[in-house]
């Protein structure tokens, strides 16, 4: 798969870097490319949704928001997303005076906040949404339903392995 048009890595006949064995090359080939398609799809994806003023970490922020089932504290939100309390607070700062979000007392620990989206702030995710539906079907329209679902089964036992902190 790989090529010479731009965005492409090449990396056919690069010098190894390390000693070299089958299992060594298939597994340097797997991180190396899910690494570049992650940066590839994000800064794409970034380039979608910047006309419009948003970008995917704050695409990430307000889903994160909305999927929760009730108003979440906020560092349980930066937990989900996997990113540091205070680069929360941050974003959480842009997205409040943006009229996107809305930080309430907890009535039960008045040193915490929850987050829940205002009206704007669902607008806003259905805007930002519909372009990543978009973007998402562009991308992976050549891939068949078998080649999905063989992907999700692969990365999802990587994410279990991950997540769940296991030592390779």
């Amino acid at each position: 798969m790989a090529g010479t048009r731009e965005g492409r890595a090449e990396d056919a006949g690069a010098k190894p870097i390390f000693a070299s064995s089958p299992r060594l090359d298939r597994e340097y080939g797997f991180t190396y490319r899910i690494i570049l398609i992650a940066r590839r799809y994000r800064a794409m994806l970034d380039e979608k949704l910047r006309p419009m003023g948003y970008g995917t970490a704050r695409m990430e922020a307000l889903s994160t928001i909305a999927r929760s089932p009730e108003p979440s504290a906020q560092i349980a939100i930066a937990k989900r997303i996997g990113i540091e309390g205070p680069t929360l607070t941050r974003m959480l700062d842009t997205l409040e005076a943006d009229g996107l979000v809305v930080r309430r007392q907890d009535p039960n620990d008045r040193r915490t906040k929850l987050i829940e989206l205002t009206e704007s702030g669902r607008q806003a995710l259905e805007e930002i949404t519909a372009v990543a539906h978009a973007f998402r079907a562009s991308v992976l329209t050549g891939l068949s339903d078998a080649e999905l679902d063989q992907v999700n089964a692969i990365t999802g036992k990587l994410m279990e392995t991950l997540c769940d902190g296991a030592q390779p």
